[in-house]
């Protein structure tokens, strides 16, 4: 088994409205429009581009497991997702997970149990006062033990990208 972890530091903003269906995203930019549904944190310390050679030689190989804690004071909030070779992790401000297998070069996880919608009202509640959020991210894979992606037709999670998975579910 290898695994690597990471640490993003980032903020809450009064325009958090973590409205969307399919992702949720952290970036490094330091305002927030009301239109940025998915956004949960801004002024990230790293994006994507930034994150480190061993934790993106673990989470670029399909198969992959991330799992990321989101703690906002003293409440928290997992999410499982799949890594993939597909992912790029060149973007130098947003990191975004997805419920679906697109990926982007701001792509972290897909297949993700979490997107914005889901992510519980107390930790959005906070958010929206501005307050300090810790994404901590471990990433685990072990290449003796792959087991391949079950996707499924468009439209069973009412997203607008073209399929789901469901690799590590149930």
């Amino acid at each position: 088994m290898i695994r690597a972890e990471e640490r993003v530091v980032c903020y809450g903003h009064p325009n958090v409205r973590a409205g969307h269906k399919s992702t949720f995203e952290i970036t490094r930019e330091e305002n927030l429009s009301t239109n940025g549904t998915c956004i949960i944190g801004v002024l990230a310390d790293k994006g994507a581009a930034d994150l480190s050679d061993d934790f993106r030689e673990v989470l670029c190989s399909d198969g992959a497991r991330l799992e990321t804690t989101l703690t906002v004071g003293d409440l928290t909030h997992v999410i499982i997702s799949d890594g993939s070779a597909a992912f790029t992790l060149s973007h130098p401000t947003d990191l975004v997970w997805r419920r679906s297998t697109f990926v982007c070069p701001r792509t972290i996880g897909v297949c993700s149990d979490t997107v914005a919608c889901k992510i519980p009202e107390e930790i959005i509640t906070r958010l929206k006062e501005g307050v300090e959020m810790t994404v901590d991210m471990k990433v685990s894979f072990n290449p003796e033990a792959q087991s391949p992606s079950f996707l499924l037709p468009e439209g069973l999670f009412h997203t607008g990208e073209e399929y789901q998975c469901l690799s590590h579910k149930g």
